[in-house]
């Protein structure tokens, strides 16, 4: 998650009384919000480990693979260690959702596989959160991804969807290591291999269709898992202790709140408030958007008391709407924001401005002082424009070694703009073969002699850059 400046240090005091106080929320299971808690029941503390070794029903894969995965994992104890000890916040919330669903337990292992474990992880193609939703997939199982929040790290929303998407591939197959090879592979492309091997008179599970090695090496890799969980001794390692009961409760946010303030009410380390609650983009939670906010047994106890007994503003940041493209001088200055803090709590390029209709963040004051509406906490975006009016726009197919980095260099630009054309961290590396947008400077049209009429140019061109393999197509908007 992207490094935010504090809030300023003395903000314009809001409109609202200054002994704003809010009401105790009640704190609930997120799947079981009709059952009424005892935040103080112990009974439910017992292994969790042995319910999903209860309910492991996947066919069991032996291969030479396997192995080599066992083996893997069992030279680095202290990697299995971090990974489930982070999955420890949310392996109860998936087993249950699992047991709902009637779907089999080894699927709660899958995140191991994916993102061992971490709802921030980011690949270098752009799949996010701990189920790895690649954007327009998160978009087709309604993860909201916008200016406030990326849904596809957020915990529930996350599993619902990893666990519907895998719900329909099993629909499709009829065999959990097809649905999961799909799940990494894409279901049109097993379903195609599935028909080569039946034209060819093959079979056609898991361990016999031709596909690329990282989908090869999934299901090992997650049956390796699963070994290891049902008898970790057998490879040195130990696993921590999981209690049967929820790592987490739900605890409803009625107003905009700060999420530095959210954390020290709860008295909550700022890192574990984010990683049970990962998908927010900016430092302030919207309530019209995420209406509630995940947190541990004790501290969503704490939270209850300690929010009514607040005094003063709970958001220091609010959205505003551009009302007409402009720079970010001309942005700062109507919104009595230094330019710099905007560009950086914002994340706008060098160069570039801010196209009408786009949402900003920026300190609160008397005449910002609402929550934030729940059509712009929803829907809200930032776009941008160059600031230098003549420029085209080229898709580059990355080189092997190609990354951020070398293509700014390669185009004198900064990894900063290349990241943000891209959608992608300042120090991606990109794979053999995407495609990257970089905008250069326009040539300049060619004069044609009077009374003759310019000849008609094809939109793209492929040539190779001097001193890599990259291929360019480009095109002039």
């Amino acid at each position: 998650m992207p490094v935010v400046p504090d809030p300023p240090a003395a903000p314009v005091p809001l409109a609202e009384p200054a002994a704003e106080s809010a009401r105790a929320p009640a704190p609930v299971d997120p799947l079981r919000p009709e059952v009424p808690l005892d935040l103080d029941d112990r009974s439910a503390r017992v292994d969790l480990w042995e319910r999903v070794r209860g309910g492991l029903r996947i066919p069991t894969l032996d291969n030479e693979l396997v192995r080599q995965w066992e083996r893997w994992y069992a030279d680095r104890p202290d990697y299995v260690q971090r990974m489930t000890e982070r999955g420890g916040r949310y392996l109860f919330h998936i087993v249950e959702e699992l047991d709902k669903r009637g779907m089999p337990a080894d699927l709660a292992l899958l995140p191991f596989v994916e993102s061992a474990f971490n709802p921030q992880a980011m690949s270098s193609a752009r799949a996010s959160g701990m189920w790895q939703f690649m954007p327009a997939t998160g978009r087709s199982f309604e993860l909201r991804q916008n200016m406030f929040r990326d849904d596809r790290r957020d915990v529930l929303a996350s599993t619902r969807a990893a666990l519907d998407y895998l719900q329909k591939l099993h629909g499709m197959f009829d065999d959990w290591q097809l649905a999961l090879a799909a799940y990494n592979w894409g279901e049109g492309n097993v379903g195609r291999a599935i028909e080569r091997n039946r034209r060819a008179g093959l079979p056609t599970d898991y361990d016999s269709l031709r596909m690329p090695a990282e989908t090869r090496n999934y299901v090992p890799k997650l049956q390796a898992i699963k070994n290891i969980v049902l008898a970790p001794a057998d490879y040195g390692l130990e696993l921590p202790e999981l209690a049967n009961h929820p790592y987490f409760l739900a605890v409803p946010i009625e107003r905009d709140i700060d999420v530095a303030l959210a954390a020290t009410l709860a008295e909550l380390p700022l890192d574990e408030f984010k990683a049970l609650n990962p998908q927010m983009n900016k430092p302030v939670i919207l309530a019209a958007g995420t209406p509630q906010v995940l947190l541990p047994y004790d501290n969503a106890n704490t939270f209850v008391r300690r929010l009514p007994q607040h005094r003063g503003p709970l958001a220091s940041w609010t959205a505003w709407v551009a009302p007409r493209t402009l720079s970010t001088a001309a942005a700062a200055k109507l919104v009595g924001m230094d330019e710099a803090t905007l560009r950086e709590v914002n994340r706008i390029p060098p160069r570039m401005l801010v196209r009408a209709g786009s949402a900003l963040l920026v300190p609160r004051s008397e005449q910002r002082h609402a929550d934030v509406p729940e059509h712009l906490a929803e829907h809200a975006q930032i776009a941008f424009a160059p600031a230098e009016p003549a420029k085209r726009r080229l898709v580059l197919k990355a080189g092997k070694r190609d990354s951020v980095a070398s293509v700014a260099r390669r185009y004198r630009v900064a990894p900063a703009q290349v990241a943000q054309w891209n959608d992608v961290a300042v120090g991606s590396r990109f794979r053999a073969g995407e495609q990257v947008v970089v905008w250069v400077a326009a040539k300049p049209a060619k004069k044609v002699a009077a009374g003759r009429p310019a000849a008609r140019k094809t939109a793209s061109v492929k040539r190779t850059a001097r001193g890599s393999n990259t291929r360019v197509a480009a095109s002039a908007r």
